[in-house]
């Protein structure tokens, strides 16, 4: 865990000690288990709470399951369940034989589903009753519905791994091209803490307890949240929301004492809209996307304290972070780079600029992916010598990272670069406005111009005049040049299973002239 001391200092003197042997499912179960049996490890809010001996005792019967099929170390399982102890079981008990875990979402289609299991060759799939009916059509394919078996009991032996052997594969959301399965190693969750940790102002303090209402299934979720709160002994809550709403967010943290919740930007603006507040946490971490100066001043009103917005993707995660236990966050940063992590801003040379230019990590990063599975040609395309691209623009000034936005969402009018972070966060503090997304427009004289595709709150309608007002508000605040020069209303943005806009689909929409544009 990290010591409470200067930022400087953590920074400085951080380096990763990963040992010659080292397996997830020791990290996240058998070490408390053998310690602590009976300390809490899941709080099920359906199913109980369960604790690190029982949780030991769930992964082993599993991880006899498995073999018994027939499953050997560098097989992949995929784990196909919501939030729950049998969740976390699977993972453990796939860890434990050397094979490699692949979370898979229950929102997922059957396209989705098809091309993910496919493509990492998957025989076996760990699910829970409603996911071995998404199975069910999936040929060559077989199902473990734990609840269903009648488990072989006793102590499995976890195999003997190293820190660069493959654990997880993990599925990029796919908002920019198809998805990719990026092959992480065991020293992925080591690579995580510091992360976590600062995130959540020292995560691990007396009384803390973890949530998200993020699927599992996303890094998010299972690396952000729930595999860190078990390594660290916090216990986590798991809660099957089939939709999230402020209302079953309140019931939850109420129900379970939540101390520390990880919410992804979606989540955080449906709190607001719906003007709810959420008084007596200790933390709250938002990642994913950029929030913004305004939704940051609504959270110090609606929660008592600072939210803490961190960074990273698929490929590397957790690797910037802010964390106002250390320093007060800088208007328009997302944080400052992560102890273990050298981030940095660099030009097409690879070369360190003071400038605009392309965030990028350097190898040597525990959170690293080894890979893109079976995708040698698209790993080579991630690295440019030493750095691993992000994609994504950004500025550093005074060691604060500013995200700019996904490179090819970067746009480019009359000769002006525009970020669309900073136009989304301008509209969002506008009173008629729930949720926002821009893109570029081609144009002929411009290049692009600022689109931007909006989502009322209830009791506001669509209407040209608002669309003027919604103009005037940015104009008064932004760039002259950045204002929206069209706007649509929709009922919705499209998004992705982790809550992501998909800016692709806004910008095929923009260029094919659809929507009610003004």
């Amino acid at each position: 865990m990290l010591s409470k001391t200067s930022y400087d200092k953590l920074y400085d003197s951080f380096r990763w000690n990963l040992p010659a042997r080292l397996n997830m499912a020791g990290q996240v179960c058998d070490t408390w288990a053998g310690a602590e049996p009976e300390r809490l490890a899941i709080v099920d809010l359906e199913a109980g709470e369960v604790g690190y001996g029982r949780l030991r005792e769930m992964a082993d019967s599993l991880a006899h399951a498995l073999v018994a099929r027939g499953v050997t170390r560098g097989d992949r399982v995929g784990v196909l369940r919501s939030q729950g102890a049998w969740c976390a079981a699977a993972h453990i008990a796939i860890w434990k034989i050397g094979a490699i875990s692949i979370p898979l979402f229950k929102l997922f289609k059957h396209d989705a589903l098809v091309s993910r299991v496919h493509d990492a060759g998957a025989r076996i799939i760990v699910a829970d009753a409603d996911g071995a009916g998404m199975v069910a059509a999936l040929k060559g394919v077989a199902v473990l519905v734990p609840e269903h078996e009648t488990l072989p009991g006793g102590v499995f032996e976890t195999i003997e791994t190293g820190p660069d052997d493959p654990a997880v594969l993990i599925y990029t959301s796919g908002t920019t091209g198809s998805p990719k399965g990026a092959l992480h190693a065991h020293r992925v969750l080591t690579g995580h803490l510091p992360g976590v940790e600062m995130s959540h102002d020292f995560l691990g303090q007396p009384g803390d307890c973890l949530w998200t209402p993020a699927d599992w299934a996303w890094i998010g979720g299972l690396f952000d949240v729930a595999m860190p709160g078990l390594a660290l002994g916090v216990p986590v809550v798991a809660a099957r929301l089939p939709k999230f709403t402020p209302e079953e967010c309140m019931r939850v943290v109420r129900q379970a004492s939540v101390q520390n919740i990880f919410f992804p930007p979606t989540a955080l603006r449906m709190l607001k809209a719906g003007d709810v507040a959420l008084p007596g946490l200790r933390t709250v971490a938002s990642g994913g996307e950029p929030l913004g100066a305004e939704m940051l001043d609504w959270g110090r009103r609606a929660f008592g304290l600072t939210i803490n917005e961190f960074y990273g993707q698929t490929e590397c995660n957790m690797v910037v972070s802010s964390c106002a236990a250390l320093f007060e966050p800088r208007p328009g940063a997302i944080g400052r780079a992560v102890p273990g992590h050298d981030v940095a801003v660099i030009n097409e040379a690879g070369q360190r600029v003071t400038g605009e230019g392309d965030i990028a990590i350097r190898r040597g990063s525990a959170a690293m992916m080894l890979e893109y599975w079976n995708r040698p040609g698209q790993t080579a395309e991630k690295f440019l010598g030493d750095w691993m691209l992000t994609g994504d623009r950004g500025v550093i000034e005074d060691g604060f990272i500013r995200f700019l936005g996904r490179e090819d969402d970067v746009i480019t009018s009359a000769g002006y670069r525009i970020g669309p972070a900073e136009i989304e966060d301008c509209l969002l503090t506008h009173a008629a406005v729930a949720t926002v997304g821009v893109v570029g427009k081609p144009d002929p004289l411009r290049t692009e111009i600022v689109m931007a595709y909006v989502v009322l709150k209830d009791g506001h309608e669509a209407s040209e005049a608002l669309a003027d007002e919604l103009q005037n508000y940015v104009k008064e605040r932004l760039a002259s040049y950045s204002y929206p020069r069209e706007i649509a209303f929709l009922d919705e943005l499209p998004m992705t299973v982790t809550g992501k806009v998909i800016r692709k689909d806004l910008k095929a929409r923009a260029a094919a002239g659809t929507g009610e544009d003004r």
